[in-house]
């Protein structure tokens, strides 16, 4: 049997050894506690208006420009599909040959 002041370091030790190694971990989950307003924003007294914070025109401009901006280039984007180029491609052909490439009706 050993001795109790081994015994003892041996409690001590193996409890500090286990919870006190956290390689990956970094410790405990660092976040916000959930408060159940939007976006964790208390609502301004009555007959107050909310204060922005400087960053959040910049946002709105940003982000609203880019989505115009890319409806305005989607608009005008070239048509490169394969149906379009083997139209062109067939009527200059049949130019060449001397066909119509539009039907008419013989009356």
């Amino acid at each position: 049997m050993l001795p109790t002041s081994s015994l003892r370091a041996l409690q001590a030790r193996v409890p500090r050894r286990i919870t006190g190694r956290r390689f990956a971990s970094h410790g405990p989950p660092q976040f916000n506690e959930p408060s159940g307003w939007l976006f964790g924003e208390k609502p301004p007294a009555p007959g107050q208006k909310r204060v922005k914070e400087e960053w959040e025109n910049i946002w709105y401009v940003g982000m609203f420009g880019s989505m115009a901006m890319a409806a305005v280039l989607l608009y005008y984007k070239p048509d490169t599909s394969i149906q379009t180029w083997a139209l062109r491609e067939a009527k200059e052909r049949m130019e060449a040959r001397g066909e119509k490439y539009k039907y008419e009706p013989s009356s």
